[in-house]
């Protein structure tokens, strides 16, 4: 599988350089770190007012349209683009790229992960270690776990096939507008194809493209209706 099967980064980033479409989605999480070191921050300093109660540390990047809630902490390096709502209780723990037009939510936390475009993280969510492609969207309390209970590397398993990543901590692969829903845990290494749903639940595995995972006795994959999946 390659990112782009997943994926495409939006021209508002000016990461490009550093996200190859062909290289396998775990891939970028290291890339994540590297874009963000070689950015300069200073080029562009303006900022929105920072209200009293949000804290901003580091090396931050924040477009004077970012929204900022009464309080919330943002430590860098991190990227918040163009149109980006920030709620009250957000906690931005470092290496974040977030896309125009996303909603990084209330009493949501953020580490080494990639937001696309018009991405919606709304309420208590946990994104780590985590790539989230355009228009993706976590309801309340879904959660990308990204560590295994043994703490050993994560493998990635995909259509009969087993890949090493060698990273131990890896969170979940959302296509363009895959959506997880509410206190859903899609557990380390979840990939969900472009318009797949997972439907409250704990997930672990690959959903194909425009595929819906429903919980019963057994987990059921069936095709997502106006997603353009095959049955």
């Amino acid at each position: 599988m390659q990112a782009s099967d997943l994926f495409m980064l939006p021209g508002s980033l000016p990461f490009a350089e550093h996200f190859d479409s062909g290289a396998a989605p775990w891939a970028w999480l290291p890339r994540i770190a590297e874009a963000l070191a070689a950015h300069d921050f200073a080029k562009a300093s303006r900022r929105p007012a920072v209200p009293p109660g949000v804290t901003v540390e580091g090396p931050v990047y924040l477009h004077p349209s970012v929204k900022l809630p009464p309080f919330c902490v943002i430590r860098g390096p991190a990227y918040i683009g163009e149109n980006v709502e920030i709620r009250p209780g957000c906690y931005v723990r470092g290496n974040v790229i977030v896309g125009a037009g996303s909603v990084l939510g209330n009493s949501c936390e953020y580490k080494n992960c990639l937001l696309m475009e018009n991405v919606e993280t709304p309420h208590y969510n946990y994104v780590g270690d985590s790539i989230l492609g355009n228009r993706a969207h976590l309801g309340a309390g879904a959660i990308c776990a990204n560590l295994r209970l043994d703490r050993r590397p994560v493998v990635i398993r995909l259509e009969g096939e087993r890949y090493e990543t060698g990273l131990v901590k890896v969170g979940a692969f959302l296509g363009d507008g895959a959506e997880a829903g509410c206190n859903s845990v899609l557990q380390p290494g979840t990939i969900l194809g472009k318009a797949a749903a997972v439907i409250s639940m704990a997930f672990h595995g690959y959903l194909p493209a425009g595929r819906i995972a429903m919980a019963s006795q057994t987990t059921r994959i069936l095709p997502r209706p106006g997603a353009g999946g095959t049955a």
